[in-house]
């Protein structure tokens, strides 16, 4: 069981619960998400590259044609498990370990990722162990894709209904950002003096769905697969949804905002 300060209003949640809803709906990034780290400089031929809060091993999978070698790390080991399965026959390596207790030799790594997890670790810990992992020059890109409510009916929708049956959760709720917004780069003081911004990188993707995979990705969501709510809860929830996607085409799109924030290490 996790539990994190200010998320979900302190709601447990357990990722590992929604372990199957994860891989088989959560890996929805686009082309372009992975064309950008490219050309940012991560997933070239050659590097090795720490993946800190895996899941599933969504991008080491996406990734490993490039050359590169991943290692994946994550807490759960219901997300390992799907991981390890979904990777048979790719040359990936996983460890089960929080963020927090990675233990690997001063300048092991060319490059590290944190997808859509960064929030939940404690960065104080964190960044001098990447940093120490991490060769000269070493990047460290904190990535994360929103879909956005305020542009699309179908996701905010699909987020009162969340709400609906979770008010807890924190999930929803996002607008576009910036990444070079004053009030957010006074914040990346905690990344010095270890780190120094070498990029930042916003800009949005139509993501297609079905309604059945939209559905699910709902589902893997965590203020419904992963969340403590008891199993009639959510069954309400996939069947008001549900005819709620009766309604809409078989296949539609959704927009996402991908943000992206290289640190360089110093």
């Amino acid at each position: 069981m996790q539990q994190y300060t200010a998320i979900d209003h302190n709601a447990p949640f357990d990722w590992g619960r929604s372990s199957a809803l994860y891989a088989q709906y959560r890996d929805i990034y686009p082309q372009a998400f992975y064309d950008k780290l490219r050309q940012l400089g991560i997933g070239l031929p050659g590097q090795n590259i720490l993946d800190l809060g895996t899941g599933t091993g969504v991008l080491p999978r996406a990734m490993q044609g490039s050359g590169a070698r991943f290692i994946g790390v994550d807490i759960s080991p219901e997300q390992l498990a799907q991981a390890r399965e979904l990777s048979r026959g790719m040359d990936i390596e996983y460890v089960l370990s929080p963020a927090e207790d990675i233990d690997f030799p001063p300048g092991t790594f060319d490059a590290a990722m944190a997808c859509q997890c960064f929030w939940y670790f404690d960065r104080a810990v964190v960044l001098p162990k990447l940093h120490a992992a991490l060769k000269p020059g070493g990047r460290f890109a904190i990535l994360s894709m929103y879909w956005l409510p305020y542009q699309s009916e179908i996701a905010m929708r699909s987020e009162k209904l969340v709400l609906k049956y979770n008010p807890d959760w924190t999930g929803g709720g996002f607008r576009k950002k910036n990444w070079y917004e004053k009030e957010f780069a006074a914040r990346l003081k905690w990344a010095k003096p270890l780190f120094k911004v070498e990029k930042r990188v916003f800009f949005c993707e139509d993501v297609p769905f079905t309604r059945e995979t939209w559905h699910g990705r709902m589902l893997a969501c965590r203020g419904i697969g992963a969340s403590s709510l008891p199993g009639e809860k959510i069954a309400a929830f996939e069947a008001e949804h549900r005819a709620y996607l009766a309604t809409l085409p078989e296949e539609f799109t959704v927009p996402h905002q991908i943000m992206m924030l290289v640190l360089k290490k110093q």
